[in-house]
Formats: C-alpha cells, structure tokens, sequence
C-alpha cells in the first residue's frame, strides 16, 4: 500500500514538473520571437552552436547577432538561458532600447539595472558603485560628482592630459626605433590610467613608466588581469582559486584608495586656494563635514568606478579609432586637412600643445568637429558595452514594436545590444558595417534618430564620464595623428598586392586577410588587444 502511495506521488511530482518546464519553456515566452527551444536546455545549446561556429573567442554579441539574423532581425528577441541564467530579451530596435532606458513615472530613474552583472564586477567598481546603485542612492551619487565630470570643469585639466600625453609620445618614438609590434591597448591603458589617476585623484600612479609604477598600479592590473580571457560570469564557486585571488588584490587596493580619500580630506582644510588640489575626489569632499567610514568606503567605491571604466573604455576606444583610421585613408586624409587647418601645417606635439594651452585652446577642442565625428563613429562600431535591465518584482512593462506589443514580466531581463542597435541596416542602411565618420557631421547627423546612437547608453543613467573620454580623445588625435602612422600586425593586416601595394575595396577602404572582431573581458576589446607596429609620418 505505502509504496502504492509513493509511487503515485511520483507520478503525480513527475507529471506536475513536466507541466510546469513546459510552461516555462514552451509557453511562458511564447509570443516572443525566438528560435525554436530545447525543453531541457531551452537556448542553451542553440546559442551554444552560434558560439563555436563564429569567431574564435568571440564576443557572445556575435553570436546573438547571429540568432537574431536567423530569425529575420526581429526588433527584439526572446533567449532563454534558464538554469545558466536569467530569461532575457534582446534588443535590436533602437525605438525598442529608448523605451528602456527612458524615465518614466512609474521608474524615474529607468528601469532598474541587473544587479547580477555588477555582482561579478563588485572587485572593480565596489557594493556601492555608481553604475550598480539603485533610486535614490544613484540619484544622491550622480548629484556628487557630476560637477567634477561637467565639460568647463574637466577643462582645467587640460596640461596633465597634455603632460600624461607626451609620456605617451616618448613610448611611441621608442617603439619607432625598434620597430616592434606591440598591443596598442595595452600601451593606450596605460596612458589612460595615468590621466584618470590625476584627474579623479590628484595622484600619479606611474603606469606608462616601468621605473616609477607604483604598487597601487602593479596591483590593480594584476587584480583586472584576473578577468581576462572570460566569455561569461561563471559563479565564485565554479572558480574558487580566482575569487580568492581577486579578493585579495581587491582588498590591497582599497587600502591605497582609503589612504587616497582620507588625504584628500584633510588637505582640503589646509592648502591655500592657488595651491588647493581641483581632483574630482576633493571636489566631491567639500560638503562633507565629518569623513566616516562609510563615507570613505562610499568614496572609494566610487574611486575602483571611475579608474576601471575611465581607463579601460577610453584605451579601446583610442585603439579601435587609430585601427580604422589605418584602414580607410580617405578619412585620414581627412583627419589631417581638419588638423591643419587648425594647428597649422607644423605637426609638432609641442606646437600642439602651446596651441591648446593658449585662450584659443577651448575654441579649438569645439571646432575639431570630423574629428569628433571619427570618435562618435568608432564608438558606434565597436561599442565598448551594451545595458542590461531588470523587472521588480511585482511589476510589469509592455513593450511598443513595430511588430506589435509584448509583456515582460518580473524576473526577465533586457538587454540592449548596442553591437546589434549600432548595425541596424534599418537606420544605417548598407553603410551599417562601414567606417564612415561623415554620417555624424552636423549637416547629416540630423538624419539619423537620435536613439541610434548609444555609444555612452542614453536616459538618466547614462554615462557620467563621456565628457572626459572625449576630451582624452581628441586631444590624444592632435597630438599623433600627423605624427605617427600605424599598421597592424596579425588579424586585421592589410592585404598587399604583388608589388606589395595595400589594395583599395570599392569602399575606399584596405582590404585585410581577416576581419578584426571583439572578445569579451568585462567589457568589449579587440580580439588581440589591437596588435600594432608604428612609424614616424
């Protein structure tokens, strides 16, 4: 009798779970467009499949990419990654993505972010990031420190990006004389960290010299290199060792980083004004009356936020912006006439810097507008990341496409894919793979919407550091772009013809044996960490 009774509940156990997968797999979703799901692994092994036949070590972008090809580019599109991970809806519709990150009434600061993705990225940015906080806690931190970020202030750092700069031109000459290839990206974080150092923290940390590289510097890259050659955000306990290791570089940073806060503090009451420090660290001080600790671990989180992502996407940036502008001549051509006109025919760095040390040095940063537009382009192809939302629980939001309305529900997550948004042949027609900087020159930016463009996200949270990497950027451009030609060694070499001439597509762009693509560690990077030789113009 008693094993009657148990094998009954079984079958009545069995029979509710299958009901219960089915729904989740088969139906829950099933309005959504998305390929065909396993009951089991429901898109695991599908996108498992796009994965091993794209790119080796290939952003999984690509492969969603891929999927969402397959499917016939639907505006959105359903991937269920249940037990792996979250259901998710990616977003390709730029229209779809804006309503996302939009404010509204019932989420005035837009739709909550995944806490997961900054879970795995607590070592980098801390509990109580910027990027990870949420409602009023965000909203009290972007008040703080937006000042610091606003373009008239970041001007009067204008000589130590300079001077951070000409170490980097030192770096470069010397890599003339040796004609070695190097990782540009390596090269262009070092430049970065030291420029974020001194703008954020008054400090400099030594990161483009070997000899004067401090431990702090030593330390934090070793922590970021325990990142490197992840394709997805395994849990601690799939890699035990690495989380021990990540813990412990995290905690000698932050004992810098505390030093760094509580300096600041009490310098701020005794230097005199000429001499008073202008980091954004002691900007963000001056109301605080009483340094606690929460305020300095609050500071300090804030500090790991801004040194991970304002050297790492900056450095990216500048790599993949001197990759195409090696690849397409026209633009570079381009580039010159407009630096030309600007700084004069004498390409000197020095010449360059006396120019924008001058009064005339804000008016020529706002007229460098191809320029601008190179960078605005180059983030639109090789966007360094995209956003990813999450429904309270409770809640509900319907989502307009021109395909019709959906519902989320609590518990999904959205991701706008601004690999995918940024090529919609729908906005950008059969221009969508292509380098061309012209679409955002003022007289044409005007027809493309808006939203298209997401290079620093959009809406409320978007990013607060946009204004510094631009002006890193333009000006690193003045400096060297007349200077110094790059060529690339390895994936993404140009294609030579039989009298060893680079040829030219119908595009007006080098052909190369193989196209240049992104992997994922953190965030978006050349597959190669942008392998470069470099010569004198």
């Amino acid at each position: 009798m008693i094993l009657q009774l148990v094998t009954a509940a079984l079958a009545l156990l069995g029979s509710y779970l299958f009901m219960r997968v089915r729904h989740t797999r088969l139906k829950q979703y099933a309005t959504f467009p998305q390929l065909r799901p396993s009951l089991i692994l429901g898109h695991l092994g599908i996108m498992g499949g796009f994965v091993r036949s794209g790119k080796p070590k290939g952003h999984p972008d690509l492969a969603l990419a891929a999927m969402n090809e397959a499917l016939g580019r639907p505006p959105l599109m359903f991937v269920d990654l249940r037990p792996a991970g979250p259901p998710m809806v990616v977003v390709r519709s730029h229209e779809v993505a804006e309503q996302i990150s939009k404010a509204s009434e019932r989420f005035p600061h837009s739709l909550p972010k995944m806490s997961e993705v900054y879970e795995h990225m607590i070592y980098m940015t801390g509990p109580t990031s910027i990027l990870s906080s949420q409602g009023e806690d965000w909203k009290l931190l972007r008040k703080r420190y937006n000042a610091g970020f606003a373009p008239q202030y970041l001007l009067a750092f204008l000589p130590r990006i300079l001077e951070r700069s000409f170490t980097f031109l030192g770096h470069l000459d010397d890599l003339v004389a040796s004609c070695q290839s190097f990782s540009l990206v390596n090269l262009t974080r070092n430049l970065t960290f030291d420029i974020i150092g001194s703008v954020v923290m008054d400090c400099n940390f030594g990161a483009q010299n070997k000899n004067q590289r401090t431990d702090f510097t030593n330390t934090y890259q070793a922590l970021l290199r325990t990142y490197e050659g992840e394709q997805i955000d395994l849990p601690w306990y799939f890699t035990p060792r690495v989380e021990w290791r990540r813990r412990q570089l995290a905690g000698r940073v932050r004992e810098t980083l505390r030093t760094v806060v509580g300096d600041a503090f009490n310098k701020r009451n005794h230097q005199t004004a000429p001499n008073k420090s202008r980091s954004i660290l002691s900007l963000s001080l001056q109301d605080v009356d009483v340094l606690t600790d929460r305020a300095i671990d609050e500071a300090c989180d804030q500090l790991s936020t801004f040194l991970f992502a304002g050297h790492d996407t900056t450095s990216i940036l500048l790599s993949w912006m001197f990759y195409e502008l090696y690849r397409t001549p026209h633009v570079l051509r381009a580039l010159h006439d407009e630096l030309n006109s600007l700084f004069g025919l004498d390409s000197n760095p020095s010449v360059v810097r006396d120019i924008l040390l001058s009064d005339r040095g804000h008016d020529i940063l706002n007229r460098m507008t191809y320029t601008s537009a190179i960078i605005k382009e180059t983030l639109r192809l090789w966007p360094p990341a995209g956003t990813v939302r999450t429904l309270p629980l409770g809640t509900h939001l319907k989502i307009e496409t021109s395909n019709g309305e959906y519902m989320l529900e609590e518990g999904a997550v959205i991701y706008s894919c601004a690999t995918m948004i940024h090529r919609d042949p729908e906005v950008y027609a059969d221009t969508a793979n292509d380098f061309v900087p012209e679409r955002w020159l003022p007289n044409v930016a005007n027809q493309i919407p808006i939203s298209a463009w997401r290079g620093f996200e959009r809406g409320p949270r978007n990013c607060i550091g946009q204004e510094l990497a631009t002006l890193e950027a333009r000006i690193v451009v003045a400096l060297i772009a007349r200077r110094y030609d790059f060529s690339k060694d390895g994936i993404g070499e140009i294609t030579l013809d039989e009298a060893r001439k680079p040829i030219l597509d119908v595009k007006g762009r080098f052909k190369v044996a193989e196209e240049m693509y992104q992997t994922r560690e953190l965030v978006s990077k050349p597959v190669d960490g942008m392998m470069m030789r470099v010569k004198r113009h």
